[in-house]
């Protein structure tokens, strides 16, 4: 039986001919990721223990995107506290603030995460590299481990095939896909998924641009999949191409890989989602309360906030205004994001709506550090989760959907379907 994607790059990482679901395997990571709001306390926990560098600092990043606004003294601290251990640990690639924008979104658009590489991640939501066809695994506090040592142990994960077909009705978005995936897993529908790899296949996949992509792998990650995986094609080729940058190594599947299981979904039957408060249930975008108002929009995070996810939501925007009452905060996942949306006019779409963009990285849904919610007020959001408190107020609801979705609702003030603003501009 031939491999997995997923098994071909965790056997190439930890240099063995081949590994199979179970496997106990050591790889060997070509990038390792640490996020803001874990570096000082990884120098603290190694230096504890009498260790005084990382493994390779050249294979080490270490990535401000958390807290890129220092509201606090105590945030201010902390960073002052990263910017000195990655200058101890001699760490090169140190993105601090304003230098990169989301660590789960810029690795890629600067060419530092390619397609073939393994990575080993402090964050869950690294699984959106699998978009560009790299594999990333996250470790969690466990990343000291990897800093000292270079690798960790891993248990080779089983894989599900995904086959995709037909293609999305306007309005519809891969976010929509991910929460109607989502749901279904965890209802038991498709089986077992906790620390399961997903590869997504079929000819509905190359329709997808890498902003899509990367929006599918983020949104799975919240119910316990491990991995995300697209195998590169022309649509990765071209990503790349555009911004001067050269691929990596193509990782496929073999024809006769071993899946766990696999499901097939057709695109064209999808309608717009949401994720109900708490993140208890999704639901079609139809069954949710429409009209009720919304007192917070947030498109970004390192799900949404690409410059095809602003694009969507600027062509909704444009003459149009945000609703009173309403904030629209706009995150883009990157400096390179906000360069573009500034070279093609689109900066001034939002101001003139009346939106507000904020500096690139995780904006709001890095636990309410900017734009938080007050107590009893409803937002409508790209987030990557919406557990009750976790962008401010505990008794604040969090509707999650499609940048599509948040922008209509936030020009009209209350949750809003966007294919009727679709129909209106076309109309016009």
């Amino acid at each position: 039986m031939g491999l997995t994607a997923i098994e071909k790059h965790l056997a190439r990482a930890s240099s063995a001919a081949r590994v199979v679901p179970g496997d106990i395997v050591h790889p060997d990571p070509d990038l390792v990721i640490v996020h803001d709001g874990y570096i000082a306390t990884a120098y603290r926990e190694l230096s504890g223990l009498g260790i005084h560098r990382v493994f390779d600092p050249d294979r080490v990043m270490f990535v401000t995107d958390h807290d890129v606004i220092h509201a606090t003294p105590l945030a201010a601290e902390r960073a002052r506290q990263n910017r000195l251990v990655a200058e101890k640990w001699g760490i090169s690639r140190f993105y601090d603030v304003g230098q990169g924008g989301q660590g789960h979104v810029f690795p890629m658009e600067k060419g530092l995460v390619r397609p073939g590489m393994f990575l080993l991640c402090y964050d869950m939501h690294c699984t959106n590299f699998g978009a560009v066809g790299a594999l990333a695994l996250r470790t969690g506090s466990e990343i000291i481990t990897v800093l000292a040592q270079g690798t960790i142990w891993v248990q080779v994960p089983h894989t599900i095939k995904v086959e995709l077909t037909g293609k999305m009705a306007p309005g519809v978005m891969a976010r929509d896909l991910g929460f109607r995936l989502a749901a279904d897993f965890v209802s038991g529908r498709h089986g077992a998924y906790d620390y399961r790899a997903i590869e997504f296949h079929g000819p509905g996949l190359h329709q997808l641009p890498v902003a899509e992509r990367i929006a599918l792998c983020n949104t799975l990650t919240e119910i316990g999949i491990c991995a995300t995986y697209f195998a590169p094609d022309e649509q990765t080729a071209k990503w790349y191409r555009d911004r001067g940058l050269a691929g990596g190594e193509i990782v496929t599947a073999d024809p006769d890989a071993g899946y766990e299981s696999e499901l097939a979904v057709d695109l064209s039957a999808l309608e717009p989602q949401a994720v109900l408060p708490g993140g208890e249930k999704t639901i079609p975008l139809q069954a949710v309360e429409l009209g009720r108002a919304v007192d917070h929009a947030y498109l970004g995070s390192c799900g949404s906030g690409t410059f095809d996810d602003l694009v969507v939501a600027a062509d909704i925007l444009r003459g149009r205004t945000v609703a009173a009452g309403t904030r629209f905060l706009v995150t883009p996942g990157s400096n390179v994001t906000i360069a573009r949306l500034e070279r093609e006019g689109l900066g001034d779409v939002f101001r003139k709506a009346g939106a507000i963009l904020l500096p690139a990285g995780c904006g709001p849904c890095a636990g309410g550090t900017m734009g938080p919610l007050g107590s009893g007020e409803t937002s409508i959001c790209t987030a990557a989760v919406n557990n009750f408190g976790r962008m401010g107020a505990k008794d604040a609801a969090i509707f999650l959907a499609s940048p599509a979705t948040v922008a209509a609702s936030a020009v009209a003030g209350a949750i809003s379907d966007p294919r009727r603003f679709l129909e209106e501009r076309s109309a016009t």
